[in-house]
């Protein structure tokens, strides 16, 4: 190392000691005693170093945050409260913005309006909306952050009947490249509020998000009907016919899996490959039960789990087997489908018979519905006109199974992708796979092209680059 190197790597030592002294939150550096823990995110794959994890209490902590980063030309990844698959949240030799415990969640009421910190999970939203009878429409397992998934979209259980998670926001806090602290909503920064509207984290650090909130629940009908593998073809060709003139209350997705190893299922059907018509219906219970009731009728199940829930119990359903920080190897991909005919539904039937691993998920999800009613360029969200989206969850336990189960899921969808344009779900991507050519599908051209306008104003230098990135005209 030079004379250079060394006062430059001195410099920066001494000036996150000096930043560790204004942080309310707590700063964490490697040798640290909770170093390691700090720096885990939920895909065992990701195993990066990270020179400091500043652990924000509060907007200032995150402005000077931003301003070390840029003082110091140090890489930058913003942490919310979730899971983070691609490993875009920890970074190696820079900053981590940690938002984890900027978790508040306050109700109003009179509004339907609620105001989330940017490390929210969707757990401590649903928590105190359902004290009201409200629900944000957020995803579909309760310790996913509510930040990168709202930038991205946010298709969840109610998104049929609410739009996605993005289509419900009123306003944006974030602290942006150069410091600033800035809200926007349809009346002030409107172009920033349109873009961070399915834009990701290309834009600053979203410390607070206001959602509009809908009457749902206590309870809700929830369909899940397990069916032997063997039975796939069949049951995938009903439940896609059945639900044609779905109503917009019942939002839906059908899912190739091996029933886990959890003492919730029989021990006589751990490992038994299975297919799994699951939905929920948010309208009136009778309806509800009426509705689903078709879809336990498509062959002889081997468990139904089907019937009311409270919606906080369906929102945690997933929970046991998508831990924050589990013991398996994640890779994942999407696919937004413009046709499920039969021969998709042959080639997708041929792939889930040939899982590479028991723990592979791939849910077919149901779109329409008020989210595909919101126009294309009303915000940045792409793949709205879809009518389904296939999601290639692939996951390991030993690390020799990793490279076969990365090509499986990469032949996988090359195979699907076929005769597509290739757009994706963009919280659903595999590391270091956010191209442009994929992004400029994803969004489509005139959205791409006011994306990269706005990212060119607000972060001209990409500082938020650790994301599904998109490049600024200067970078």
């Amino acid at each position: 190392m030079s004379e250079a190197q060394v006062a430059d790597t001195a410099s920066d030592q001494q000036a996150i000691a000096d930043f560790s002294t204004t942080l309310r939150g707590s700063c964490i550096r490697p040798g640290d005693h909770d170093y390691d823990d700090a720096r885990l995110v939920w895909n065992k794959g990701i195993d990066k170093r990270p020179a400091v994890i500043a652990r924000c209490r509060g907007v200032a902590d995150v402005i000077e945050a931003v301003k070390l980063a840029r003082a110091k030309n140090l890489v930058v990844a913003v942490r919310g409260g979730g899971h983070n698959v691609a490993g875009n949240a920890v970074c190696d030799d820079g900053i981590v913005i940690d938002l984890g415990a900027m978790n508040h969640v306050r109700v109003d009421v009179a509004a339907r309006r609620v105001r989330a910190g940017g490390g929210a999970t969707i757990g401590d939203v649903d928590h105190e909306t359902q004290a009201f009878g409200l629900a944000v429409p957020l995803g579909i397992v309760s310790q996913t952050g509510i930040g990168g998934l709202t930038l991205c979209g946010g298709h969840s259980w109610l998104t049929r009947k609410h739009g996605f998670a993005c289509d419900n926001l009123v306003s944006v806090d974030l602290v942006t490249a150069d410091g600033r602290y800035l809200t926007a909503s349809e009346e002030q920064n409107i172009d920033l509020f349109w873009g961070l509207r399915g834009g990701g984290g290309n834009f600053g650090v979203v410390t607070s998000f206001e959602f509009e909130a809908h009457p749902v629940g206590p309870d809700v009908t929830f369909c899940a009907t397990f069916y032997p593998m063997e039975d796939a073809a069949a049951v995938f060709r009903g439940w896609r016919d059945y639900l044609a003139e779905a109503p917009d209350e019942f939002t839906s997705q059908i899912a190739f899996w091996s029933v886990p190893p959890h003492e919730a299922f029989p021990s006589e059907l751990h490992g038994r490959q299975i297919i799994v018509p699951a939905g929920l219906h948010c309208g009136p219970l009778e309806e509800g039960q009426r509705f689903i009731q078709p879809l336990r009728e498509l062959g002889e199940p081997l468990l139904d789990l089907s019937g009311p829930i409270p919606y906080i119990a369906a929102q945690q359903a997933f929970d046991p087997f998508f831990k924050t920080k589990c013991e398996r190897f994640n890779y994942w991909k999407s696919l937004y489908l413009d046709v499920l005919d039969d021969a998709a539904i042959d080639s997708i039937v041929a792939r889930g018979l040939n899982r590479p691993t028991s723990w592979t998920l791939m849910p077919i999800r149901l779109m329409g519905g008020a989210g595909s009613r919101v126009p294309a360029d009303a915000t940045a969200l792409g793949g709205r006109n879809a009518p389904f989206l296939l999601s290639i969850d692939s996951a390991w336990t030993d690390p020799d199974e990793g490279e076969r189960t990365i090509a499986w899921t990469r032949d996988f969808w090359e195979e699907m992708r076929q005769g597509r344009n290739g757009s994706i779900y963009l919280n659903f991507v595999g590391d270091g796979e956010d191209t442009e050519a994929m992004m400029r599908a994803s969004y489509g051209d005139a959205n791409f092209e006011r994306l990269v306008e706005i990212k060119s104003k607000y972060d001209p230098a990409n500082m938020f680059r650790l994301n599904q990135n998109i490049r600024p005209r200067a970078v």
